[in-house]
Protein backbone atom coordinates (compact mmCIF):
# COMPACT_ATOMS: atom_id res chain seq x y z
CA UNK A 1 0.00 0.00 0.00
CA UNK A 2 1.29 2.96 -1.39
CA UNK A 3 1.71 5.89 1.28
CA UNK A 4 0.63 9.36 -0.55
CA UNK A 5 -0.23 11.83 2.49
CA UNK A 6 1.54 15.42 1.50
CA UNK A 7 3.25 14.69 5.66
CA UNK A 8 3.94 18.48 6.78
CA UNK A 9 7.05 19.60 6.15
CA UNK A 10 9.22 20.93 9.44
CA UNK A 11 8.07 25.07 8.76
CA UNK A 12 4.48 23.79 7.65
CA UNK A 13 4.23 21.63 11.01
CA UNK A 14 5.35 24.79 13.02
CA UNK A 15 2.97 26.98 11.25
CA UNK A 16 0.26 24.38 12.47
CA UNK A 17 1.17 23.89 15.77
CA UNK A 18 2.16 27.44 16.21
CA UNK A 19 -1.62 28.00 15.36
CA UNK A 20 -2.90 25.96 17.15
CA UNK A 21 -0.38 26.86 20.44
CA UNK A 22 -1.44 30.39 19.84
CA UNK A 23 -5.06 30.53 19.05
CA UNK A 24 -5.50 28.39 22.38
CA UNK A 25 -3.74 30.81 24.57
CA UNK A 26 -5.28 33.92 23.10
CA UNK A 27 -9.05 32.43 23.30
CA UNK A 28 -8.08 31.77 26.97
CA UNK A 29 -6.41 34.86 27.96
CA UNK A 30 -9.40 36.99 26.44
CA UNK A 31 -11.91 34.41 27.70
CA UNK A 32 -9.94 34.82 31.91
CA UNK A 33 -9.73 38.40 31.61
CA UNK A 34 -13.20 38.78 30.13
CA UNK A 35 -14.85 36.66 33.11
CA UNK A 36 -12.82 38.63 35.58
CA UNK A 37 -14.04 41.59 34.75
CA UNK A 38 -17.61 41.38 33.55
CA UNK A 39 -18.91 38.30 34.73
CA UNK A 40 -19.60 37.15 31.07
CA UNK A 41 -17.73 34.21 28.93
CA UNK A 42 -16.58 34.71 25.72
CA UNK A 43 -19.68 32.96 24.15
CA UNK A 44 -22.18 35.01 26.29
CA UNK A 45 -20.11 38.43 24.88
CA UNK A 46 -20.39 37.29 21.75
CA UNK A 47 -23.86 36.90 21.26
CA UNK A 48 -24.18 40.78 23.21
CA UNK A 49 -21.79 42.02 20.64
CA UNK A 50 -24.28 40.31 17.77
CA UNK A 51 -27.17 41.87 19.29
CA UNK A 52 -25.94 45.46 20.26
CA UNK A 53 -24.96 45.69 16.13
CA UNK A 54 -28.39 44.49 15.05
CA UNK A 55 -30.81 47.46 14.46
CA UNK A 56 -32.77 47.40 16.35
CA UNK A 57 -31.06 44.87 18.53
CA UNK A 58 -32.61 41.91 17.54
CA UNK A 59 -31.92 39.20 15.47
CA UNK A 60 -33.82 35.80 14.84
CA UNK A 61 -32.56 33.28 16.47
CA UNK A 62 -32.32 31.08 13.66
CA UNK A 63 -30.09 33.82 12.29
CA UNK A 64 -28.08 34.46 15.46
CA UNK A 65 -26.95 30.59 15.45
CA UNK A 66 -25.29 30.81 12.15
CA UNK A 67 -23.50 33.98 12.99
CA UNK A 68 -22.17 32.10 15.75
CA UNK A 69 -21.48 28.92 14.27
CA UNK A 70 -23.90 27.45 16.99
CA UNK A 71 -26.86 24.52 17.13
CA UNK A 72 -29.99 25.86 18.06
CA UNK A 73 -29.61 24.12 21.13
CA UNK A 74 -26.39 25.36 22.50
CA UNK A 75 -28.04 28.96 21.20
CA UNK A 76 -31.05 28.44 23.19
CA UNK A 77 -28.94 27.40 26.22
CA UNK A 78 -26.84 30.25 26.23
CA UNK A 79 -29.62 32.69 25.53
CA UNK A 80 -31.09 31.30 28.68
CA UNK A 81 -28.43 31.92 30.84
CA UNK A 82 -28.05 35.58 29.53
CA UNK A 83 -31.92 35.84 30.26
CA UNK A 84 -31.61 34.92 33.47
CA UNK A 85 -29.60 37.87 34.18
CA UNK A 86 -31.74 39.96 32.68
CA UNK A 87 -29.39 41.07 29.46
CA UNK A 88 -31.61 39.71 26.89
CA UNK A 89 -35.25 38.50 26.08
CA UNK A 90 -37.06 36.41 23.76
CA UNK A 91 -39.60 37.92 21.03
CA UNK A 92 -42.06 36.17 18.96
CA UNK A 93 -42.00 36.99 15.46
CA UNK A 94 -45.24 38.85 14.25
CA UNK A 95 -44.93 37.51 10.85
CA UNK A 96 -43.87 34.08 11.78
CA UNK A 97 -45.16 32.61 14.81
CA UNK A 98 -42.75 30.12 14.76
CA UNK A 99 -39.62 32.27 14.31
CA UNK A 100 -38.32 33.69 17.97
CA UNK A 101 -36.23 36.89 18.37
CA UNK A 102 -33.35 37.29 20.78
CA UNK A 103 -33.37 40.73 21.95
CA UNK A 104 -30.76 42.99 23.81
CA UNK A 105 -32.22 44.25 26.86
CA UNK A 106 -31.52 47.93 28.20
CA UNK A 107 -29.46 45.47 31.08
CA UNK A 108 -28.14 44.13 27.89
CA UNK A 109 -26.46 47.27 26.27
CA UNK A 110 -24.95 48.47 29.45
CA UNK A 111 -23.19 45.79 30.38
CA UNK A 112 -21.76 45.22 26.41
CA UNK A 113 -20.83 48.91 27.00
CA UNK A 114 -19.10 48.46 30.10
CA UNK A 115 -17.34 45.32 28.78
CA UNK A 116 -16.24 46.52 25.75
CA UNK A 117 -13.30 49.32 26.32
CA UNK A 118 -11.20 46.37 28.52
CA UNK A 119 -12.30 43.71 26.14
CA UNK A 120 -10.93 45.84 23.04
CA UNK A 121 -7.42 46.68 25.21
CA UNK A 122 -7.44 43.05 26.27
CA UNK A 123 -7.49 42.05 22.23
CA UNK A 124 -4.70 44.85 21.39
CA UNK A 125 -2.65 43.86 24.27
CA UNK A 126 -3.08 39.99 23.08
CA UNK A 127 -2.57 40.08 19.07
CA UNK A 128 -3.34 43.45 17.59
CA UNK A 129 -0.35 45.50 19.04
CA UNK A 130 1.85 42.41 18.44
CA UNK A 131 1.43 42.65 14.53
CA UNK A 132 3.52 44.94 12.80
CA UNK A 133 1.60 47.83 11.04
CA UNK A 134 2.82 46.36 7.83
CA UNK A 135 2.21 43.18 7.98
CA UNK A 136 -2.27 43.73 9.36
CA UNK A 137 -3.27 43.43 6.32
CA UNK A 138 -1.13 40.60 4.68
CA UNK A 139 -2.70 38.65 8.26
CA UNK A 140 -5.92 40.04 8.24
CA UNK A 141 -6.23 38.56 4.05
CA UNK A 142 -4.94 35.54 5.47
CA UNK A 143 -6.90 34.60 8.32
CA UNK A 144 -9.90 35.49 5.85
CA UNK A 145 -8.98 33.33 3.15
CA UNK A 146 -8.87 30.56 6.50
CA UNK A 147 -12.20 31.46 7.04
CA UNK A 148 -13.29 31.39 3.96
CA UNK A 149 -11.53 27.93 3.21
CA UNK A 150 -13.26 26.55 6.65
CA UNK A 151 -16.84 27.47 6.02
CA UNK A 152 -16.70 26.08 2.31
Amino acid sequence: MKDDTPWLDEQENLIWRSFLHASGLISRQLSDSLKAQTGLTMDDYEVLVHLSEADPHRVRMTELSHQLLNSQSRLTQRIDRLAKRGLVCREKCPEDGRGTFAVLTDEGMKCIVEAAPQHVRDVRAALIDLIEPSERAMFADILERLAKAARG
